[in-house]
């Protein structure tokens, strides 16, 4: 019998649909394998055998030190100019979970906040909403200090150095009791002795750094989030970033934090409110690709988000720190860090070194470049691994051929 030609379109139809599906399933993309055996890169230029050595080694180093000091999560990203040149995530979210960390799972950064400060202050100053010489009572009236001569003598740029006078931590404690900025500076801070001459005496502060905020939303009518929203994370591509805890608390790629219960166990703990009612200081929310595209603006390859002169001004150092604690004591001398505006300033033999450090919630953070070179790395933990205190020396060292 005759097929007809109906007949005959139907069965070359099913025909080509039996191919293509064998085709595309035989085809498929299968599961993906593990993050910590595949960085994730992107090389648009090619990098010098040399470079690549040492990314491959630095890799190859943290997997290790991972599994070593047995830390939950982590995600690194390193930058090389304007290029991302590795970028990926390190063991789990959630210990006891299979979530693994990628580049979009979303970290609390603790002080690492600091920098976005003082970038988003120069931002303002490059905008002429105010200047770096101006009064902090001229936009913030309510500033106040047991020295009224020393408190009408603050400017900007000692709320970011940290150099007002006031004793190391003021009132950090209220903080954490969950008041807010102008509460604890009209209250508490005439009830403070003042510890040194304002500019020229350094004492580590959240809450005087904070006054930033009631600054920048007296001059400009928008709070301290809608301005770093606005104009760096925005413009920055920074498409996960965030400070504030709701957006924290309901973010579904999140890392959480992390609490040693015995030399090789960790318990996971929740999001905390704390800090959040001091953005500035500690309230940024990031994952590491939002930080990759921060280390771009901070090598200077986002000129329309801030100028390299107004860089330049940012991590001018500015006080030296060596009446503090030490940083990376193996690595450098007391003498050789100062502190910038929301950044720290390390002489490491001939190199300088941009840095911040960055605890919060049982997360941690480290974030550093090296701008004559123009690289940068940034790491962040959901945990406060042994591994944190190595692996920025641990790049540069490599870097540098050592």
């Amino acid at each position: 019998m005759k097929s007809s030609p109906l007949r005959f379109s139907v069965a070359l139809l099913a025909l080509i649909c039996a191919v293509f599906l064998y085709w595309h399933c035989a085809n498929a993309p299968g599961p993906h394998p593990p993050l910590v055996n595949t960085p994730v890169v992107a090389q648009p230029v090619p990098l010098s055998p040399r470079i690549q050595a040492v990314l491959d080694d630095y890799h190859r180093f943290f997997s290790q030190e991972m599994a070593l000091t047995q830390t939950p999560g982590a995600a690194v990203v390193i930058v090389l100019d304007s290029q991302v040149v590795l970028m990926q995530g390190y063991g789990k979210r959630v210990v006891g979970r299979p979530d693994s960390v990628d580049i979009h799972t979303v970290f609390r950064i603790g002080s690492l906040s600091k920098g976005f400060a003082g970038v988003l202050t120069g931002r303002l100053v490059q905008d002429r909403v105010f200047a770096w010489e101006d009064p902090v009572q001229r936009y913030f009236p309510g500033f106040t200090l047991r020295d009224h001569a020393q408190a009408k003598r603050i400017r900007l740029w000692h709320l970011l150095s940290h150099t007002t006078g006031l004793p190391y931590h003021a009132f950090t404690n209220l903080i954490e009791a969950g008041y807010d900025t102008p509460r604890i500076i009209s209250d508490y801070f005439p009830k403070a002795p003042i510890c040194g001459v304002e500019g020229t005496f350094f004492s580590y502060q959240n809450v005087a750094f904070c006054a930033i905020e009631e600054v920048m939303k007296n001059a400009t009518g928008k709070t301290y989030q809608e301005l770093l929203v606005e104009k760096i994370f925005q413009p920055a591509g920074m498409t996960t970033a965030s400070c504030d805890f709701n957006t924290m608390q309901t973010c579904g790629n999140k890392a959480c934090p992390h609490f040693r219960i015995s030399n090789t166990a960790w318990n996971a703990d929740t999001i905390s409110p704390l800090y959040y009612n001091s953005a500035a200081a500690g309230g940024v929310n990031a994952s590491i690709a939002d930080m990759g595209e921060w280390l771009k603006v901070l090598l200077g390859n986002k000129p329309e988000i801030v100028s390299a002169a107004t860089l330049d001004k940012v991590f001018a150092p500015v006080v030296k720190t060596g009446n503090e604690r030490r940083i990376m004591p193996r690595w450098i001398d007391r003498d050789a860090a100062s502190y910038a505006m929301g950044w720290r300033v390390l002489q490491h033999e001939n190199d300088t070194i941009i840095y911040h450090g960055g605890y919060v919630n049982g997360f941690r953070g480290e974030i550093a470049l090296n701008r004559r070179d123009k690289v940068g790395i940034c790491v962040l933990f959901n945990a406060s691994s042994d591994l944190s205190k190595t692996c920025v020396e641990a790049f540069f060292d490599r870097w540098n051929g050592r």
